[in-house]
C-alpha cells in the first residue's frame, strides 16, 4: 500500500467523532464497548465481566474519555484476564484500556482499524521497542494526566496552584468531562516544561488497512498540530505493531 492510500485510509478512518457515552451490547462472549469512556458504564461493566461469561471485550469507534476511567476498565479487564480487540478506532482513554487485555489485537472485517497510543513526545527508536510492553504500558496513562499543581514552577505557585489543581485527575471523578475537553482548562495554565502533555490527535497511530493481499499496517507519528488531518502525520518506519508489543499474535 502506498503512502497516499494509507493516508486516505486514515481519513475514512477517524471522520466525526461521537461525543456520546460510553455503550456497551453483550454478543454472545464478546462485550461491545463504544463511545467515549467517561465512567457512566464502568459499574456495568464490571458486572458483566465479574458474570464469568465474557471472553473478549471489543471496543469500536471509542474517541477517547478520562484517564480515571481508562484506568478502571483496564483494571477490570486486567483483573478478570479477557482478551480484547478493537474494531474501528480506539483513541487514548480506549487505547490504555486495549493494552491491558490478555491478548489484544485488530478485528477482521473489510473496516480500516486504528488506535491512537498517547505520548508526550515523539518516541525515539529505543523507546518503541518497549514502550508499550508489560508495566511499561502503564505510563501510556500518565502521559495524557493533566499535570499536578506540584508539577508547576515554584514561581508561578501562587498564580497557578488553584487553576492546575482543579485540572488534577485526582480531583476528578470517575465521570468527570473527556480528556478532550478538560485539556482547555490546562492549556492555558502554567505548565512543567520539561514534559509536555498528551493532547487530542497527539500520539502513535498505528493502522491496519484491508487489501487484496491482506491487511498492510502502518504506523505514524502525530503532534496534534494536524487536528483530524491524519495526512500531515509523521510515518514511522519499521514500527510493525506485532514487534512493538501494541498487537499479539
Amino acid at each position: 500500500m502506498t503512502f497516499a492510500a494509507g493516508v486516505a485510509g486514515l481519513i475514512g478512518l477517524v471522520g466525526a467523532p461521537s461525543a456520546g457515552a460510553a455503550e456497551l451490547a453483550l454478543q454472545g462472549s464478546r462485550l461491545v464497548v463504544s463511545g467515549m469512556l467517561d465512567g457512566s458504564a464502568i459499574k456495568e461493566f464490571n458486572e458483566q465481566l465479574g458474570g464469568g461469561t465474557v471472553h473478549t471485550v471489543v471496543f469500536e469507534d471509542s474517541f477517547g474519555g478520562t484517564a480515571e476511567a481508562a484506568g478502571a476498565y483496564a483494571e477490570a479487564i486486567r483483573t478478570s484476564g479477557v482478551q480484547t480487540e478493537v474494531r474501528g478506532q480506539c483513541m487514548a482513554a480506549c487505547a490504555y484500556a486495549f493494552l491491558a487485555g490478555k491478548t489484544h489485537r485488530f478485528g477482521y472485517g473489510g473496516q480500516v482499524n486504528g488506535i491512537l497510543l498517547p505520548v508526550a513526545v515523539r518516541p525515539t527508536a529505543a523507546e518503541l521497542a518497549v514502550r508499550w510492553r508489560g508495566d511499561e504500558a502503564h505510563k501510556t496513562l500518565a502521559d495524557f494526566t493533566p499535570p499536578s499543581a506540584t508539577s508547576v514552577t515554584s514561581a508561578n505557585n501562587a498564580s497557578a496552584s488553584t487553576t492546575v489543581a482543579s485540572a488534577a485527575p485526582t480531583a476528578t471523578p470517575v465521570n468527570a468531562k473527556p480528556v478532550e475537553a478538560s485539556m482547555a482548562a490546562v492549556k492555558d495554565a502554567p505548565k512543567d516544561t520539561t514534559k509536555d502533555n498528551w493532547q487530542p490527535e497527539h500520539g502513535v497511530l498505528f493502522t491496519a488497512s484491508p487489501t487484496l493481499f491482506g491487511r498492510v499496517y502502518n504506523t505514524y507519528y502525530c503532534d496534534g498540530t494536524q487536528g483530524r488531518d491524519f495526512s500531515k502525520c509523521e510515518r514511522l518506519p519499521d514500527a510493525d505493531p506485532y514487534k512493538l508489543g501494541v498487537l499479539t499474535p
